[in-house]
């Protein structure tokens, strides 16, 4: 079945409304002999005159009269679909955000997302998914929203945008041997460390940089996450290499520990979100996405200012 062609709906709204040819020819921008041409399109389509001469001017038809009213609505309601991606009431949405992350951004950036949406979407809820392993499809399976990572997605399709880059610093108790004395790679190397993996990997970067040193470190603990690897820091003589943000944590919750700067060079993260094509364009997903870029803005630069 073809389906006819929606601007000739438009455009007898139009003619009835105006009653002319002319007139309807200029709310389209188009010439009197294009406009009437359009009628001729609309009378064959109808099987009606739809408007006929009475005078000087046109009337509409019995049939004309009966469709106005529908005609207008259906004009209305195709105007309202494509109004609606261009504006979002926050006020109403009702909508769940899945976002992948690790634990050192939630901890870090969930407080202020949360409160962001509490007051400009009340009724939006936040859901923050465990990283897990081999689970590259979320985001085109439609399982999450957001992908929050320094690691690029493996899916070609998907698109990426960069938040912030970060370095990282040393964090031990505040009465941590290490703070005594100047501090070097030896010593950095001399105390035992937490490594950060989900995956369960002891060695990394700070392998690296400490093997073109000639050094090893001593890895007797790996952790899953940043924010749960700090409680363990008072009790014992551990090193635990964590992004700078983390120390916003450590002042909000008035825990006794110290930050350094590490003694050894190390690559700086760029922290990225990413999303599936499919919800490029949705309105909620723009102010989303809008809201996590700002947020993490924000929190970068509060964090200069305390290093």
């Amino acid at each position: 079945m073809q389906l006819p062609d929606m601007n000739l709906l438009v455009a007898l709204d139009i003619l009835l409304d105006e009653g002319s040819v002319v007139g309807a020819a200029r709310r389209m921008n188009l010439s009197p002999a294009a406009m009437s041409r359009t009628l001729t399109r609309i009378r064959e389509a109808l099987g009606d005159p739809v408007l006929v001469r009475a005078g000087r001017g046109l009337v509409p038809t019995s049939k004309a009269l009966e469709l106005r009213a529908q005609v207008h609505e259906l004009v209305e309601q195709a105007a309202l679909v494509f109004r609606s991606a261009d504006t979002i009431d926050l006020a109403s949405l009702q909508r769940r955000f899945s976002v992948r992350a690790n634990d050192f951004f939630v901890g870090v950036y969930g407080g202020r997302l949360i409160d962001i949406l509490e007051r400009q979407a009340p009724l939006c809820e936040l859901r923050f998914v465990p990283v897990g392993d081999g689970d590259d499809e979320a985001l085109r399976e439609g399982r999450i929203d957001l992908r929050i990572s320094n690691t690029r997605p493996l899916s070609p399709e998907v698109k990426v945008q960069n938040l912030f880059t970060t370095n990282f610093v040393g964090l031990v108790r505040e009465d941590h041997p290490l703070l005594a004395e100047e501090i070097t790679a030896e010593r950095f190397a001399a105390y035992p460390h937490i490594s950060m993996s989900r995956r369960g990997i002891a060695r990394g970067p700070i392998d690296a940089a400490l093997a073109e040193l000639g050094l090893k470190r001593r890895v007797p603990m790996i952790a899953p996450g940043f924010h749960a690897a700090m409680f363990m820091l008072p009790d014992s003589d551990l090193i635990l290499p964590v992004p700078k943000e983390s120390q916003l944590s450590v002042r909000r919750l008035g825990l006794r520990l110290r930050s350094f700067v590490l003694p050894i060079p190390l690559p700086t993260l760029i922290l990225n979100q990413s999303w599936h094509p499919r919800d490029d364009k949705d309105q909620a997903h723009k102010w989303f996405r809008e809201v996590v870029r700002t947020c993490c803005h924000e929190t970068w630069k509060q964090a200069q200012q305390g290093s």
